[in-house]
């Protein structure tokens, strides 16, 4: 572990600010919803359209990080720092959309830079990194929540405590820098076939696909779930990014061993399993404990599908493809991150969120067949 934390730093802290912004914003999905007074139909639309901004920079993702080099990382950490002041400032619902826009495409190129970045160490090194790195996002995330959680419990809203955080991305920029330890990826060799593996890109995306619905869709709806379907006190339901947020970190770091044992897409495997049986739990919880008990089960389970698609990909595909590849899949499989919260808004407007919980465990159930088709192209 601690090999692992210090040959991916760069990209480990990357991951980490990605974490602390969307802990915080998890956990503040209630106020923010009530300060521009949305339905949930509204509220979902209008955090569908950070996919737009998110998609865009992915696009563009592998050719700014190429020109940046080094200062890719740390350009795009300071980027995101400056959105802490921006989900505040919105009225309305269509405000609140175009803020999105904004702050997806802050997030999706730290995030996305990093895991090429990460990719390319994996290759490097030749040993598998993504879990680990992964786990960063996922106690950062967990922090971030629980101090939001507990903020909102003392009285405290978004407008005290979103722009206190913008400096922890400032730090996490400065550890981004890799210096002279950063190396370009190796160029296509001489008369390669340069035509986009469009095979295992389009099977990894559908595993990022499903994953990103649940992990985001149980981040921004969890809350609510828990404060009022099932009647939690204002501030608890802070707690189920919380859960999610902590298992998914454990749940990495058990990963970042389980996989060489496993492989990759074993590991995908059973862990799926898992989430199916969380998102089922939270769908059906008669009580809040019960939910976040849920929560923590579907963040054990997604925990790994994430970083170790990554592995897989980035193993299928030769070096100079590997930022292309994975920006590709992320392009497609990001998607999930945005519209499954606002999948989430509209079958809660109609069926309630007990409903829309079951429709993220069948979702979860698709990972099942694309991995093994992804494994079998590994092997």
């Amino acid at each position: 572990m601690k090999s692992a934390a210090l040959v991916a730093r760069a990209s480990n802290a990357g991951l980490a600010g990605v974490g602390v912004f969307w802990g915080a914003l998890a956990a503040f999905m209630p106020d923010l919803k009530a300060g521009i007074g949305a339905s949930d139909a509204a509220f979902g639309l209008a955090l569908m359209m950070a996919a737009v901004g998110g998609i865009a920079a992915m696009a563009v993702a592998p050719r700014v990080m190429a020109r940046l080099g080094r200062w890719g990382l740390p350009v795009a950490a300071l980027g995101l720092a400056t959105m802490f002041f921006v989900p505040t400032l919105p009225r309305t619902a269509a405000e609140f959309g175009i803020a999105m826009m904004g702050i997806g495409a802050a997030v999706s190129l730290l995030d996305i830079g990093s895991n090429m970045r990460l990719s390319d160490i994996e290759a490097r090194q030749g040993r598998h990194l993504m879990n680990f790195s992964h786990a960063m996002f996922s106690f950062a995330f967990a922090g971030s929540a629980l101090v939001s959680s507990f903020a909102r419990k003392a009285g405290l809203g978004p407008v005290e405590i979103l722009p206190l955080l913008a400096p922890v991305l400032v730090l996490i920029a400065v550890l981004t820098w890799e210096g002279a330890g950063w190396h370009a990826p190796e160029p296509a060799p001489e008369g390669a076939d340069r035509r986009t593996p469009w095979r295992p890109i389009l099977l990894a995306a559908v595993i990022l696909l499903a994953s990103f619905v649940s992990e985001n869709a149980t981040e921004t709806w969890s809350a609510l779930h828990i404060e009022r379907t099932l009647g939690g006190a204002a501030g608890n339901g802070g707690f189920g990014p919380v859960a999610l947020g902590l298992t998914m970190g454990v749940g990495r770091l058990m990963g970042q061993v389980a996989a060489s044992r496993l492989g990759e897409a074993g590991l995908i495997l059973w862990s799926a399993l898992v989430a199916v049986v969380g998102a089922a739990v939270i769908a059906l919880a008669p009580v809040p404990l019960v939910a976040v008990l849920g929560v923590g089960l579907l963040g054990l389970g997604v925990a790994v599908t994430v970083p170790s698609a990554n592995s897989i990909l980035g193993k299928a595909v030769r070096a100079d493809q590997r930022g292309h590849a994975i920006s590709r899949a992320w392009m497609i499989g990001f998607t999930g991150f945005f519209v499954g919260p606002s999948a989430m808004g509209a079958i809660a407007e109609g069926f309630g969120l007990r409903t829309a919980f079951l429709v993220v465990a069948l979702v979860v159930a698709t990972i099942v067949p694309s991995v093994r088709a992804l494994g079998r192209l590994q092997r």
